[in-house]
């Protein structure tokens, strides 16, 4: 049986082209399986029903390796559990190596796409650990020339203590005193737990 998983990252996302795809392939709409949902991690609701449906010899059809997933790591796991423990093969539309059909036309089907895989897997830690390496060499170039970075430092009014001392003291109420410190509620609840742990 084929199968077919087409995934976009929102709802607002189109699905079209990658529906278009699977119907020149002869797939109908009931063996299409299709998520609008980050591509993070594998907690999504049609793929988790897709792959229960997976059985040895089937065939699963994805237009880019991406659709899969984002994170390379958990790609190659998903795609041994397809394809080494159900048995299961890929075909991945925009890269004909990954291919794990053995036919005629395709002898190392399965050697080739696991050697592909583990290359794309190579190649994105790599640029994953370089972005890690230029935010950081970034961020310490920019704290030498005394550019802060996170919030700036809240300034209590001058007027805090004495306020609280009296709501503390249920001279005036929570409205009041927010109104008088002319602060937010989260901000006065956040400040005000920390004077009364002081």
């Amino acid at each position: 049986m084929k199968y077919a998983y087409v995934r976009v990252s929102s709802i607002t996302q189109n699905i079209d082209r990658q529906t278009e795809e699977m119907y020149k392939l002869g797939l109908t709409k009931k063996q299409i399986y299709i998520d609008k949902l980050s591509g993070k991690d594998f907690e999504r609701p049609r793929y988790k029903v897709l792959k229960k449906r997976l059985k040895k010899g089937d065939l699963l059809i994805i237009k880019s390796i991406d659709r899969l997933g984002r994170n390379y790591d958990m790609i190659i796991e998903e795609w041994i559990d397809i394809t080494k423990n159900i048995e299961c093969d890929i075909l991945v539309l925009d890269m004909p190596l990954l291919d794990t059909r053995i036919d005629g036309k395709n002898l190392v089907g399965k050697f080739i796409s696991d050697i592909v895989l583990q290359i794309l897997s190579f190649v994105a830690q790599n640029e994953r650990e370089n972005i890690k390496q230029r935010q950081a060499e970034g961020i310490r170039i920019a704290k030498e020339k005394g550019i802060k970075f996170g919030r700036p430092k809240y300034n209590l009014p001058a007027n805090f203590d004495n306020i609280m001392f009296k709501y503390d003291n249920k001279e005036i109420s929570y409205h009041e005193a927010i109104k008088e410190l002319n602060m937010a509620r989260g901000t006065f609840y956040k400040y005000a737990k920390i004077w009364k742990e002081k």
